[in-house]
């Protein structure tokens, strides 16, 4: 039984083996695979054909400072048909119904009309719409830059798991094959007579336990090579050595907490969602102001059969009309009330985002810090631990130690070592969660080499499209004096990019 199950461990190593040897030959950077990702994953091109879904909001609302145009055209037939009783009347008084004809008659007729409406002034109304429009859109541009950092942060997590991994399941190979040395080593001198029966079990204890941890690091490397590929895209390779992006990091976390308030998404998209919610509250309030428009139409209204152009007559129609709210039965007040509720919630909601950012930067500064303590604890237990699996080794070999003295030696090693490779992968993430909370994980300054998704392009283009007419510019300004205007505040600048790879 113990040898069927090494022969299905040894097959289940051949297969991850294989799997591996079929990566390509060169090795594979972090900075090939953000590229890769940043241009193809699902989640971030979702986001993108959101913002600018979103982006038609300001379209729809500046075309309320737009004419409108409509033609209409009808033809109408008539028949009507009188019963015989009812045709049937005695005009000459001799007793006999004259006959009045068939009783049938038709009518028909046409008529086209042209009408024209253009709005002057709607007391704020569509400036207030425009206005939440152009804040929803900035905000929307932050969401987008949260699922670009989270798809980031998904991409460096499991590029250091893979890497984690990789090497979690070289050091249990390896301890393996140095397990199966000791217990070819200690029958052997069980052989001679120099060990009992007793260190022989304890080697083949070890070596099964070594087994079942080796079945347990490959079905750990499958998992986190599974979750690369979803995010990256494609299987991880031969993964090169993870970059520095410590670089990145200011030097207190006085800085961090700094970049974290002008750059964070999260902070910024809850300042955008409270001007809109300040627009709207102006639009609400714009309902109790007049409206101004001029409106002109043309209609022609005649005979469809037999059609002649001179049985048409014409109509045109010009005029101006001014519409005063007098009263709606509190319908308005209640908006207007409902409104700044909103609007408070919004303004409340940004602090909450702040604290919320500031919370997880600290946690995420501490887990720095102490993962850089980690990695150098680690490494001099690595140190030590190998002195001493070796020095015992020697020892034993002139019989002042056990086996067993070897074997927990041997594993004191092999849990060194693991420790150091997931200190090393904790403190990587660990700095790009920093980043993320300053809002600096992005993938152009993490690959310099990539092109970034200008989002506000689809925007620009659509500022001036079909629809556009050249007096909404004057009337805009006329009807948004009293609204509060929306713009985009600058982040601050970034420290200089790192390389992305070794």
């Amino acid at each position: 039984m113990f040898t069927s199950r090494r022969g299905g461990l040894l097959a289940a190593s051949a297969g991850l083996a294989l799997i591996i040897a079929a990566a390509p030959a060169s090795a594979e950077t972090l900075a090939e695979a953000i590229a890769l990702a940043y241009d193809s994953n699902p989640t971030l091109q979702a986001q993108r054909a959101t913002q600018r879904a979103l982006d038609e909001n300001w379209v729809q609302a500046r075309a309320g400072y737009r004419p409108t145009v409509q033609a209409q055209a009808a033809a109408n037939y008539t028949e009507n048909r009188v019963p015989a009783n009812a045709r049937a009347v005695d005009r000459n008084g001799d007793g006999v119904p004259d006959p009045v004809g068939s009783g049938i008659t038709e009518a028909n007729s046409a008529g086209a009309t042209l009408s024209l409406s253009q709005p002057l002034f709607t007391g704020g109304r569509v400036a207030a719409t425009v206005s939440a429009a152009e804040a929803d859109i900035l905000a929307g541009r932050e969401q987008l830059r949260r699922t670009e950092a989270s798809v980031m942060q998904a991409v460096i997590q499991a590029y250091a798991d893979v890497r984690r991994d990789q090497e979690g399941l070289r050091i249990r190979q390896e301890n393996q094959r140095v397990l199966q040395r000791q217990l070819d080593e200690s029958k052997a001198r069980f052989e001679v007579g120099e060990i009992t029966r007793t260190d022989v079990a304890q080697s083949e204890a070890r070596l099964a336990a070594a087994d079942a941890q080796l079945a347990l690091a490959q079905s750990q490397l499958a998992s986190s090579r599974a979750t690369y590929a979803a995010v990256v895209g494609q299987n991880p390779g031969d993964l090169a050595p993870e970059p520095q992006l410590s670089d990145l990091l200011p030097a207190d976390i006085s800085q961090a907490f700094e970049a974290a308030e002008n750059n964070n998404p999260q902070v910024r998209q809850a300042k955008y969602a409270e001007r809109a919610s300040n627009a709207r509250l102006a639009g609400a309030k714009a309902e109790r102001m007049p409206n101004l428009g001029v409106s002109a139409s043309l209609g022609y209204n005649g005979p469809a059969e037999p059609f002649e152009r001179e049985d048409y007559s014409r109509a045109v129609r010009a005029g101006a009309t001014v519409t005063v709210p007098l009263f709606t039965g509190g319908l308005t007040s209640s908006r207007i009330r409902a409104a700044m509720e909103r609007n408070n919630t919004d303004r409340i909601n940004v602090e909450a985002a702040r604290r919320s950012v500031m919370q997880s930067l600290t946690q995420a500064w501490n887990q720095h810090v102490a993962s850089k303590s980690n990695i150098v604890s680690t490494d001099e237990q690595v140190r030590a631990a190998r002195i001493a699996a070796e020095g015992t080794r020697q020892e034993q070999q002139v019989g002042l130690r056990t086996t067993l003295d070897v074997l927990n030696a041997e594993q004191e090693l092999r849990n060194a070592e693991l420790s150091q490779v997931s200190a090393r992968r904790d403190e990587f993430v660990a700095v790009s969660l920093v980043l993320a909370q300053m809002g600096l994980l992005e993938a152009p300054l993490l690959t310099p080499g990539v092109t970034r998704y200008d989002a506000s392009a689809n925007f620009k283009n659509n500022r001036v499209t079909w629809g556009w007419v050249p007096w909404e510019e004057p009337i805009a300004v006329v009807d948004g004096v009293l609204t509060p205007k929306v713009t985009e505040q600058p982040t601050t600048a970034a420290p200089p990019p790192a390389p992305a790879s070794k």
